[in-house]
């Protein structure tokens, strides 16, 4: 039992990660962004002028202004990055044009079935392929590693000229010239002020991708349709985009080799940003998570060709030549493998490190096999190179069980495993979607009175390109791309749409229920059934949001309102800030339900001419809702209607959240939003006697 307990304590290392933060005092540099709202000068050059008109104020000379600043923001909004004391950061603040300084955070990166999995099969298109020609001539930028332009999936064989709307570059650089980019990928630049020495120094200094991610991600986004791909003969098919016909500009913000481990801040994230708006992007796909949490949910989707390795372990009557004996490597760090006999056998580790590390420090030792125990991983994930020996993924259920195994075993005879190649399979044995347990949750911390996440779409076993080759990947930064090539068909298909209406549109057409009609599932510890925190609206449905009926839209003005101050210090706050849940989003959240509470929403109808809706109420547990009016009527002349929602608590109680949802049905169509609400008597927990 020893074996046992001393597994479960080593396992129990991978349920908690510690951030240690660093602080510094007033006379050290870092990283500021400053921002100033609105551009207020007609040429980006006075934008720059009047920035540094500003710092120097602070800083005392145009010298020092100039060796402090390393972005500006002069399209979308106004602002600057730059390189500020403590003091001087708060002498800016102090200034009336400055509406909020912060510090630079830090951010990291974290097909061929998915988009049949999504109603989106090129072979059989659906009607949303068809009506929006695949995305053609849509811009897609992708902030991220940049992109390998020799892939197949990037190749612009039958592309016509480059839209003529676009302003954008080509920046040639290391490993890039301007022949690199081409009527697929029709800009590229990248970002390297105010990075890491160490990060630069690892990859190319230009728009060339070292590190895999931003290729995985464009491909999956805006790929070209390539036949025949696979990862070694796993899920072989034709690998392509969800908008396989868009344009795709790049913007290398994220920098760093080693896959899915890149870094980015603040500042550079925003230079492309800003430049991106300029250049004349459609959509724009970040695959970012700050420390704190990642942007996007994950869904494992069913995969018509499921791929895993069988992993086979058995007692003292069995037999077979491929059996090798299994032994516990701990937390396989070089120490706890120094001095142990593991060769010619399959090791079992339990570590907090890296899948890489703990592979090195097994082949150093002389195994012939490697089990990695991960963190509530939701299926056996298939590797790429294993230096030779078998390896598989697992998660820590499996992991016990097959320590448990060894404890058996151990009894009577020496424990043995087989690691057998990964095959597809056919079928429809796994419940999908579900909900990943990588996957961002909620609520928002920052902002409680607006449901986050938005949407889920799937993000585990993405195929999709690395270089020359096709793998593997899975994540937030997988679900996130996918959400770009359906905004880039949704765009295609409706031009005139604001951001806010194509946001609306796939959030009351999502999805909480799974092929089989049951309701969707979130993996993690403990498993259970998904609620707004997991998966938003639910997952997204992209044939229903070409045609959702209602749309909840919102002007862009009207953000000023509610979040026109950061929760972090900002000088300029506005003394009437209304809160969150009075925004026209297509959702409500109230974290604070003490009595009765209203808010109003209004929709456009953008379907039939001549519509009547009526109301559905699922209402949060403990809570009464009201709709006024619960009957909508459309036709030609009136295309808006408002309506009422009054949020009533039925108890006096300090609770938790409970979920609900309202859905105006009309026909067939069905357009839904989720609510959220926390009944609470104290500010905090804190007071609760």
């Amino acid at each position: 039992m020893a074996l046992c307990s001393s597994m479960r304590a080593h396992l129990a290392l991978l349920l908690c990660f510690c951030l240690l933060l660093s602080g510094v005092n007033g006379r050290s540099r870092k990283l500021y962004i400053v921002y100033l709202g609105d551009v207020k000068h007609g040429h980006p050059n006075d934008v720059i002028a009047s920035h540094h008109d500003m710092l120097t104020t602070v800083l005392g000379s145009k010298e020092e202004t100039l060796d402090s600043i390393i972005h500006n923001y002069k399209h979308g909004f106004s602002g600057f990055a730059a390189m500020l004391t403590e003091d001087q950061a708060k002498q800016l603040a102090e200034l009336t044009e400055v509406i909020s300084i912060e510090p630079s955070r830090s951010y990291t990166t974290m097909t061929t079935r998915s988009w049949d999995f999504l109603g989106l099969n090129h072979q059989t298109p659906s009607e949303l392929l068809q009506r929006s020609n695949y995305g053609e001539d849509v811009i897609i930028g992708v902030i991220d590693t940049g992109i390998w332009p020799e892939s197949r999936s990037f190749s612009d064989e039958g592309y016509g000229p480059v839209p003529s709307r676009w302003k954008g570059v080509c920046q040639v650089g290391e490993g890039w010239g301007s022949n690199n980019c081409s009527r697929k990928i029709i800009g590229a630049r990248f970002y390297s002020a105010g990075v890491a020495e160490e990060e630069l120094k690892i990859d190319y200094l230009s728009p060339r991708d070292a590190n895999g991610h931003g290729t995985h991600t464009a491909s999956t986004a805006a790929g070209s349709v390539v036949d025949a791909a696979s990862f070694h003969g796993l899920g072989a098919g034709a690998a392509r985009g969800g908008a396989p016909r868009a344009r795709i500009a790049v913007y290398k913000a994220v920098w760093g080799s080693g896959r899915g481990a890149g870094a980015a801040n603040t500042a550079t994230l925003l230079a492309a940003i800003d430049d991106a708006i300029h250049d004349g992007v459609d959509v724009l796909s970040l695959s970012l998570a700050s420390e704190e949490n990642s942007l996007v949910p994950c869904t494992p989707f069913r995969r018509d060709r499921r791929r895993g390795q069988s992993l086979y372990y058995y007692g003292k009557n069995s037999t077979g030549s491929s059996f090798k004996p299994l032994a516990f490597g701990g937390l396989c760090t070089a120490d706890s493998l120094n001095g142990t006999n593991v060769r010619g056998q399959v090791v079992l580790c339990a570590s907090a490190d890296s899948f890489p590390v703990a592979l090195e420090n097994v082949l150093n030792a002389g195994g012939s096999g490697l089990i990695f125990a991960e963190y509530t991983k939701h299926i056996i994930d298939a590797t790429g190179d294993c230096g030779g020996i078998a390896c598989v993924l697992v998660d820590l259920t499996t992991a016990l069980q097959i320590g448990k195994y060894m404890v058996d075993a151990s009894l009577s005879s020496s424990p043995v495993a087989m690691i057998e190649p990964a095959r597809t399979i056919t079928g429809k044995e796994t419940l999908a979607p579900t909900i990943a347990a990588f996957s961002s949750r909620g609520p928002s911390i920052q902002y409680p009175e607006v449901i986050k996440p938005d949407i889920a779409a799937p993000g585990a076993s993405i195929l999709a390109a690395m270089k020359d080759a096709y793998i593997f990947g899975s994540g937030t930064s997988m679900a996130t791309p996918h959400v770009s090539g359906i905004v880039a068909l949704l765009k295609a298909l409706h031009p005139n749409w604001s951001p806010a209406a194509l946001k609306s549109a796939i959030m009351t057409t999502a999805s909480v229920t799974d092929e089989r009609d049951m309701p969707i599932l979130a993996q993690g510890l403990p498993r259970k059934i998904a609620d707004p925190f997991d998966y938003g609206a639910g997952h997204i449905n992209p044939n229903r949001a070409a045609d959702p009926g209602l749309i909840y839209d919102i002007d862009p003005n009207d953000y000023n309102k509610f979040f026109g101050c950061s929760f972090k210090k900002s000088v300029r706050c506005n003394a009437t800030m209304l809160p969150g849940y009075h925004l026209n989003l297509p959702s409500i959240s109230i974290p604070d339900l003490r009595q009765p509470i209203t808010v109003s929403r209004t929709v456009t109808n953008v379907g039939e001419a001549d519509a009547v809706y009526h109301a559905a109420i699922e209402s949060p547990a403990g809570v009464k809702i009201d709709i006024e009016p619960s009957v909508l009527a459309f036709n030609a002349t009136n295309k808006v209607n408002t309506f009422q929602v009054k949020l009533s608590p039925l108890w006096r109680l300090q609770g938790d959240y409970t979920f609900g949802s309202l859905t105006w049905y009309s026909g067939q169509k069905t357009v839904r939003i989720p609510i959220a609400v926390r009944m609470t008597i104290y500010d905090s927990y804190a007071d609760v006697a």
